[in-house]
């Protein structure tokens, strides 16, 4: 067969990888608020001399960087799209941004953590009305910047009878995310503690809240590794979609799903490899027809087998096809 006949079986294993994502351009303004609002706290710091506003900069300057590597894995991911080198194009990138950011994040909390420690064992002086101008001051521009990178954790994804829901992640927004929300969070609970120290005369407030706030990002950086460490290690994808396939393919109650393999490949988009065997199996082709088209499925791959019936010689023979440029093996009937 010649090359160029080819091209009808073949298909591009980009799956939209190549297109820039909405996260994308929240994440660089994002970034251009905080580095904006970096610089002008490190040169207010300066000028006046306030320690705790040069180093709330440089703490900016810290989470800038962090969301700048979310940025690069989104402008790494499109730019290598359609590099062969990755066998279902570069969309894991994103997942590698995710676990990037969750350890940064991660690394962030345990700074938190020991810094507090440290001085709720050896309390230093608080300039408590400069502290609460850089908390408050901090606060807005985090806040902003939360509901600019806001993460929709239930929009919905519908299965065969539109009766199930599955969820749209985006890692690398929500790592990218969860930075400016604890960032956010600290300058929250930086804001109680200082009221209390400045009306309450509680200065221990400082440093535990600090413990408690490095305990929640703990837990959010921690739930973001587990999730997309799944995904950098092939994890089977999630159920509903996997019993989506199987129930498609049994609906004739002959054909047997026997092995089955769902992985993500990018966001919301899997992979699947799977094997069904029947006494009188449809074609591949028929096969894949019967799989729904909204589970997020770009590439398919069906191994197909007759139920071994005895004949009168006992022999049985097979031979390997191929449809739609997926390898498929076929008994004999």
């Amino acid at each position: 067969m010649h090359t160029d006949d080819l091209h009808a079986w073949q298909h591009s294993h980009t799956f939209g990888q190549e297109l820039k994502r909405p996260g994308e351009r929240r994440t660089l303004i994002v970034i251009a608020v905080t580095s904006a609002m970096m610089v002008v706290e490190i040169i207010a710091g300066v000028l006046t001399g306030s320690m705790a506003l040069l180093a709330d900069g440089l703490h900016m300057a810290s989470h800038a960087g962090a969301l700048s590597l979310n940025a690069f894995a989104y402008v790494y991911a499109r730019r290598h799209a359609y590099d062969e080198d990755f066998s279902f194009g570069a969309g894991k990138v994103n997942a590698l941004g995710g676990f990037t950011g969750a350890v940064l994040l991660a690394l962030f909390a345990l700074l938190m953590a020991w810094e507090s420690v440290g001085r709720l064992l050896d309390p230093v002086a608080i300039i408590v009305d400069q502290a609460i101008l850089v908390a408050v001051l901090g606060l807005a521009v985090n806040g902003a910047s939360v509901l600019i990178l806001r993460v929709d954790d239930h929009r919905d994804h519908h299965d065969l009878d539109d009766s199930h829901h599955t969820h749209h992640h985006d890692h690398n927004l929500k790592a990218a995310y969860l930075h400016v929300l604890a960032d956010a969070l600290t300058s929250l609970l930086a804001i109680v503690a200082l009221l209390c120290a400045k009306y309450l005369g509680l200065m221990w407030m400082d440093p535990v809240v600090g413990i408690i706030g490095a305990i929640l990002v703990s837990s959010w950086s921690l739930g973001l590794l587990r999730t997309t460490s799944g995904i950098l290690l092939d994890k089977q994808g999630p159920k509903i979609i996997r019993d989506g396939i199987r129930n498609s393919i049994e609906q004739d109650e002959d054909s047997q799903v026997t092995d089955l393999h769902l992985w993500s490949i990018g966001p919301n988009i899997y992979s699947v490899v799977l094997a069904v065997v029947a006494h009188d199996p449809a074609t591949p082709g028929q096969y894949k027809e019967r799989i729904p088209k909204n589970l997020g499925l770009v590439h398919i791959a069906i191994e197909v087998h007759t139920c071994p019936i005895n004949t009168p010689d006992g022999e049985t023979s097979s031979s390997v096809g191929f449809t739609g440029g997926d390898a498929i093996l076929r008994d004999k009937p």
